[in-house]
């Protein structure tokens, strides 16, 4: 390696490190940040605190904008473990904040959303989320609901996931009773010590079709947006790979709301949004719900139930049970455990630790230990689109 101790700093790096303290501004006991910086705000407005002032100030604010029956925000929110308010911030605002910096969902850039060691423009589970907050935020704004809500439960809807998308689920079933559903679990044990509103969790583990419905209009709005965003972003990929073509879309998709992925978003936002107004039902209506029903069973049949999803799924599945039962036999190997001085009260504890540990594994991660622990050869791991 070559040696720099001796070169000259460029002028681009003392420039920078010139910046280190800020600047003066107009009061001697504040610091900008640009040495040119002169824009400033009024924070009184005609005698009274703008939105800059008090949080309870702008609970009222906010409250005089939403909707009736939108999810109100009130001081410290309703947590298990009681909280005291923030000083500016709603509840839900610190819930989404808390979720942003979570590793959970940080590790949802290392997990599939459906294609296992994606390239470079492919979508992964975090960009997934970052999406499916956009559409949401994108319907509940305009009618008038909860956004620091909304955008919470969608940047946490997926935080339960394991590696290997869909098919973790079916590989941690055994192992936890009642079976493995990455709503439930991630609103119960990946977002558990974040000690988030209940209303935040209801929509986490509510999300899915499949579940009960959320309680709050937030969280249904974001039941509808995970399913939009899902449909459109993973037909885009699949196009991208060249696994399916455009004009194999169904019709009345094609017809109804187009072929280009900013087309369609607006198509299924905008009939949400008409429909919410005209009836007061989160939903859509029948014409264009029609055309997203068409588009998931295209994408079923085309994208997630071709021969290399399922030969991919079934390395998953095999590749998971095996970590945990090596885990929940060697709990000492997993860091929280091994935090605690490496012991667990008995084997349903340990086997508790083993599916938390590897559900919350990213996929290398996952591949990477079963090639250390498990032995196992490059050619036996879940392939990508890359091999």
């Amino acid at each position: 390696m070559r040696d720099v101790s001796d070169e000259p700093i460029s002028e681009r790096a003392r420039r920078w490190a010139a910046t280190m303290g800020g600047y003066e501004g107009a009061s001697d006991d504040v610091t900008v940040a640009h040495e040119d910086s002169k824009t400033a705000i009024a924070v009184l407005v005609d005698g009274q605190p703008s939105l800059a002032g008090s949080l309870h100030q702008r609970e009222e604010l906010l409250d005089a904008l939403m909707a009736t029956g939108a999810t109100r925000s009130e001081g410290g929110g309703n947590r298990v473990n009681e909280e005291e308010p923030d000083e500016f911030r709603t509840c839900f605002e610190r819930d989404r904040d808390r979720i942003l910096h979570s590793s959970a969902f940080r590790r949802l850039a290392g997990k599939t959303q459906v294609f296992i060691f994606p390239d470079d423009h492919t979508r992964t589970r975090l960009t997934h989320a970052l999406e499916v907050a956009q559409v949401a935020t994108g319907i509940a704004r305009p009618l008038g609901l909860n956004v620091a809500l909304t955008e919470a439960i969608a940047l946490g809807h997926d935080c339960g996931h394991g590696p290997g998308g869909h098919a973790s689920e079916g590989a941690l079933d055994p192992f936890v009773e009642g079976g493995f559903d990455h709503a439930t679990w991630g609103a119960d044990v990946s977002l558990l010590a974040l000690n988030l509103c209940v209303e935040t969790l209801d929509g986490i583990r509510n999300h899915s079709w499949s579940r009960p419905a959320p309680s709050t209009p937030e969280g249904e709005v974001v039941s509808w947006a995970d399913r939009v965003a899902y449909v459109c972003h993973d037909f885009e990929d699949a196009v991208a790979v060249g696994i399916v073509h455009v004009e194999a879309l169904p019709a009345v998709v094609r017809e109804r709301c187009g072929v280009r992925r900013r087309e369609q978003l607006g198509a299924f936002i905008n009939a949400m949004i008409h429909t919410v107004h005209a009836t007061g039902v989160i939903g859509m209506d029948a014409f264009h719900a029609q055309a997203l029903a068409a588009f998931r069973a295209f994408n079923y049949e085309a994208i997630y139930l071709r021969a290399a999803s399922r030969q991919q799924a079934t390395s998953v599945v095999e590749m998971l049970r095996a970590l945990v039962n090596f885990y929940s036999a060697n709990p000492a190997l997993i860091p929280d455990v091994a935090a605690r001085g490496g012991d667990v009260e008995n084997a349903a504890q340990a086997l508790h630790e083993a599916v938390a540990y590897v559900a919350g594994m990213t996929d290398r991660y996952a591949c990477q230990s079963a090639v250390i622990h498990l032995d196992w050869t490059t050619e036996q791991l879940p392939s990508g689109i890359d091999r």
